[in-house]
């Protein structure tokens, strides 16, 4: 029986060894591979283990990722985000009124007294907020409150018509 290092073709030895002591390796063969990174690293990479001065895809440290491969920002448009908007104070105090006015007036009827000045409170919080919709947000319960108070201003007005009308008809029934 033969050798199986003679009839094996040099490239198929195992581990790229040269088969016999006394051949002569293939190019590249019995050679050691050079060192790779292990996963995951860049190649990049500085002496030890320090890493690369810019991000991945070229993009330099510090650039935010709003604007990719160095581009410049839209005009009048900050690096990174724009700031957030606070709530309008008046549109929260606007919405309480209206709660309590609705809901005070099913429980004991004398909070729907309130409920012009939430309906005030309210239009005037949402003019403020659409004059400036960058600055004030809460336009929404800017709304919900104004609404409140049109609908509790106007029970008020039928609670005021129904007193006026039955008092109207208690001094007309007593004189008869």
């Amino acid at each position: 029986m033969s050798d199986p290092d003679e009839t094996m073709p040099p490239t198929h030895q195992p581990y790229g060894g040269a088969g016999r002591s006394g051949d002569a390796p293939a190019s590249g063969q019995g050679q050691p591979p050079e060192p790779q990174a292990p996963y995951g690293s860049s190649s990049q990479q500085g002496p030890y283990g320090q890493p690369p001065a810019t991000q991945p895809y070229g993009q330099p440290y510090g650039q935010p990722y709003g604007q990719p491969y160095g581009q410049q920002p839209w005009a009048g448009q900050p690096y990174g985000y724009a700031a957030p908007t606070t709530t309008h104070p008046q549109a929260n105090t606007a919405l309480v009124l209206g709660i309590v006015a609705i809901g005070g007036m099913f429980v004991c009827g004398l909070p729907v007294l309130v409920s012009p000045f939430a309906w005030y409170v309210g239009a005037r919080a949402k003019r403020e907020i659409e004059a400036e919709p960058g600055r004030w947000s809460g336009r929404s319960e800017a709304n919900t409150g104004m609404v409140l108070g049109i609908v509790g201003t106007a029970l008020l007005a039928l609670g005021v018509l129904a007193a006026v009308l039955l008092v109207t008809l208690a001094v007309a029934g007593s004189s008869v």
